[in-house]
């Protein structure tokens, strides 16, 4: 069966708008590849006409098997109540295979939408059922995750989220329904189904995100088994600091377009040249496999007649000088030789005895491999073919091509070097002597990834234009070491802007001969956010594949890539990195871990402790904020958060190794995504290469790079007030000591973010204590139902290392200055 790639398109909240990807880039590239007839391309596969249908997958589990068949999925798939959905842009054959793997084709008028109006909610009947209920057990409660205002470009909106204990149960599925007020004092409305999430079979939560004139104080959430609850509504991304850029004097926009592997070090380089006092260059000790590729040639079509060859020299070495032919001489019983006379390699063809052609393909494949002079080194069948048939003589020499030449039309002499590339590493900072906090932003892991590379370079520029003039970029230099990777793939990246945009992976070929044939070359290649150690598909979490062609390729052994391998030689050099971002596009979300689980049972790589937990989300505020001030731009809650719980499973990612090895606080980030349209109402999708002027207001390269450098340059400030923090925390038990008829639930509050370790058996805390958790996945801190008399010993150290009370928590220490509470029952 013949299988290409096929891209999943981006879907847009609320409404189902999809963009396919842009093919934006410098003349002469070519994304589809087409063959060139009478040429050395004879034999790949052409194009066929493709169309846009919008799809339904089941969940996480098809959202693996489809990523395994090697259909491309991009980030920002939209999670259904019943799914995923998505966009593909796909041929006939191709909707077939995608129908045969499960998937289901959506009509125009079908998929999921938010409603705008309320609906309701529960069935009356159900309703009055629930005014019945006296008494609610814990088995039937709800709980309010998250109940978020937030405003975009005039217009208001609530998002939702809430969890039933009851969730998981199949027959009959709970339901759930969300009423709001207007405002303090006024009664609740608006009655509205929720959104029931599954995801990998595991019940996660109910939400909604809805539309509304004025924010409401309140909400009230009631479950179909009798479970009521109330909250409040908290604003997201309301309360934001001004940006830096709000300065008349502050220096920005220094980028005039999207940048090429080459261009982007070329001005790391520059800079390092022109503030030589706060900028140098720290080159990466592993060059890439490089933007390179053996010249190849596939001779006599697709069926068991077809050879594949390949040069054992690079094409710019002198593979592509090769031509290999198939000759048919005159006469009967002829053996099957080879001839070489410098780059011309002939295989003259076996006769047998009535004077026919009786060379197979297998036959001359070897031949090739033995007898050719060392100039071809991989020789075989086409695909899976046995290679039984026998082969026909060539009309002329084949030419074996690299596929890269012919691309580079447009590309300045020399633009694109063939070997392997050493990647460097700007740094930025007054101290570069390991005592400041290190911060760590690595862009374009994945090749069509144009915008994460402008964004980073824009926050670069922003820094040393700013040193002189801006006291905050001072405090920002001179208070944190800055290392920028501004193309973690330069060799895919080249690759996308030359020869075929859509690439992800970088251009190491690991494929078997089952796939190495040129007509694959635009599938070949490793997922470097797929490729580390912590949560890796080797060990069986979901979201890596096996498969070479596929786009999540997770390599053949956990960091086999030298891309991988240098990250993590940098932290381990610089141990003083303690914070770093992964940049991504185009989804708009920001995440952390757990970045993977395995599918069945869901099981995740540990969490973070509900201290670090509550220091990202209080960090993401701050850095989405910042995006926000440019133009109002606003990711929605749904999508922050561990991203196996906003994306999907992404065993191997970079984020997971570097947090939980190196202690790292190690954030990705999918720049771009949805922006609301106040035209039309709705939220526009985005795409990897979106064209870079465009309507300033919603979609396009340049405003996506102004508004993210924003936030890149709040994570410094972020680092640079971690590093200078040496204010304790403080917390306390509530609803605190004292004296209670029953029984009473109390929990544990902090000033900020931080972790408490406590007791209950009357022994001293320590770091081995146990820690105070969350109840579930974005909820706070678990309650204790407390019954019987019991003392309550703890401390509390805050994300920057600073204990309560100056307490020492280690075992040999004789202090008491502990927090401690007796709660007495009587």
């Amino acid at each position: 069966m013949r299988r290409r790639q096929v891209r999943i398109a981006l879907l847009a909240l609320p409404a189902l708008v999809g963009s396919v990807l842009m093919t934006t880039a410098p003349a002469g590239a070519d994304p589809a590849g087409p063959a060139t007839a009478g040429s050395a391309r004879s034999g790949l596969e052409d194009p066929d006409s493709a169309s846009l249908v919008r799809i339904q997958l089941t969940g996480s589990d098809m959202l693996d098997k489809v990523v395994d068949a090697g259909f491309d999925l991009e980030h920002g798939l939209k999670r259904v109540p019943d799914g995923i959905e998505g966009e593909a842009v796909v041929t006939a054959e191709q909707v077939a295979e995608l129908e045969a793997l499960g998937v289901r084709i959506l009509g125009d008028d079908e998929g999921f939408a938010w409603s705008e109006e309320a609906d309701g909610g529960l069935q009356a009947s159900r309703l009055q059922s629930l005014q019945t209920v006296q008494a609610l057990s814990q088995e039937a409660t709800v709980r309010i995750v998250r109940a978020d205002w937030f405003t975009t470009k005039g217009q208001g909106f609530l998002y939702v989220e809430a969890r039933t204990t009851q969730g998981q149960q199949a027959s009959p599925i709970v339901t759930m329904q969300l009423e709001s007020d207007s405002g303090t004092g006024t009664s609740f409305g608006n009655a509205r189904t929720m959104s029931r999430f599954v995801d990998s079979g595991q019940y996660m939560f109910h939400r909604n995100l809805f539309k509304l004139a004025a924010r409401p104080s309140q909400i009230r959430v009631t479950s179909s088994t009798g479970g009521v609850t109330t909250g409040y509504v908290s604003n997201w991304l309301e309360d934001g600091a001004p940006p830096l850029t709000d300065n008349p004097s502050y220096k920005r926009d220094f980028i005039d377009g999207y940048k090429t592997p080459q261009q982007l070090y070329r001005r790391a380089e520059e800079i390092a040249r022109q503030y030589p006092k706060i900028a140098e260059i720290v080159y990466l000790p592993n060059k890439t496999n490089g933007y390179q590729r053996k010249a190849q040639a596939t001779i006599g079509g697709t069926g068991q007649s077809a050879v594949v060859v390949s040069s054992a020299a690079w094409g710019h070495e002198g593979g592509n000088d090769i031509t290999v032919e198939f000759v048919n001489r005159p006469g009967a019983n002829l053996p099957l030789t080879v001839e070489v006379t410098g780059k011309a390699v002939r295989v003259l063809l076996a006769k047998n005895a009535s004077g026919a052609l009786a060379s197979t393909a297998a036959q001359v494949a070897n031949a090739l491999q033995t007898q050719s002079g060392g100039l071809i080194d991989r020789a075989h069948p086409y695909r899976t073919n046995a290679g039984t048939g026998v082969v026909q003589a060539t009309a002329v020499p084949v030419a074996l091509t690299d596929f890269l030449d012919e691309k580079r039309v447009g590309a300045p002499e020399g633009e694109v070097p063939r070997g392997p590339a050493t990647i460097p590493v700007l740094r930025i900072g007054k101290h570069r002597d390991g005592k400041k906090p290190g911060v760590l932003i690595q862009a374009q892991d994945h090749a069509r990834e144009w915008v994460p590379a402008t964004t980073s370079l824009e926050a670069a520029e922003r820094l040393v234009r700013n040193y002189d003039t801006d006291k905050e970029t001072k405090k920002i230099v001179d208070n944190t070491d800055v290392f920028l990777i501004l193309s973690n793939n330069p060799d895919g990246a080249n690759y996308s802007f030359y020869n075929y945009a859509s690439q992800r992976r970088n251009l190491t070929n690991h494929c078997a001969d089952a796939d190495a044939d040129p007509a694959r070359r635009n599938s070949w290649g490793v997922d470097l956010n797929r490729n580390y150690r912590v949560g890796s598909g080797h060990d069986g979490y979901s979201g890596g594949s096996t498969s070479c062609i596929s786009d999540t390729y997770q390599g053949p052994e956990k960091l086999s890539e030298p891309e991988s391998k240098n990250i993590i030689w940098l932290v381990e050099k610089y141990r003083n990195i303690k914070f770093m971002m992964s940049v991504h596009s185009n989804g708009g979300q920001l995440f952390w871990q757990p970045g993977a689980y395995i599918a069945d049972g869901r099981i995740t790589t540990p969490r973070p402790p509900l201290g670090d937990e509550a220091f990202y989300w209080q960090s993401a505020g701050r850095i989405l904020s910042q995006v926000k001030a440019y133009r109002q731009t606003v990711v929605t809650p749904e999508n922050v958060g561990g991203s196996s719980d906003v994306l999907y499973s992404s065993a191997g990612n970079v984020r997971e190794d570097l947090y939980h090895t190196y202690g790292i606080y190690a954030f990705g980030w999918e720049v771009g995504g949805s922006v609301y349209n106040p035209a039309t109402g709705n939220w526009q999708g985005g795409s990897f290469q979106p064209a870079w002027e465009g309507n300033p207001e919603l979609v396009s390269g340049h405003s996506e790079t102004m508004e993210y450098a924003n936030g890149i340059v709040e994570m410094f400030r972020i680092a640079a007030e971690w590093g200078q923090d040496n204010k304790k925390p403080t917390s306390s038990l509530v609803p605190g000591a004292g004296t209670y008829t029953g029984s009473v639930d109390v929990r544990f509050e902090t000033s900020e973010p931080a972790t408490i370790y406590y007791t209950t058996d009357g022994s001293r805390p320590t770091l081995e204590s146990p820690r105070y958790a969350a109840t579930e996945f974005r909820e706070p801190g678990q309650v204790f139902h407390v019954t019987e008399t019991t003392t309550f010993r703890w401390f509390s150290v805050d994300v920057a290392g600073n204990v309560e009370k100056g307490y020492d928590p280690t075992r040999n220490d004789t202090s008491n200055n502990y927090r401690q509470a007796t709660i007495t029952i009587k």
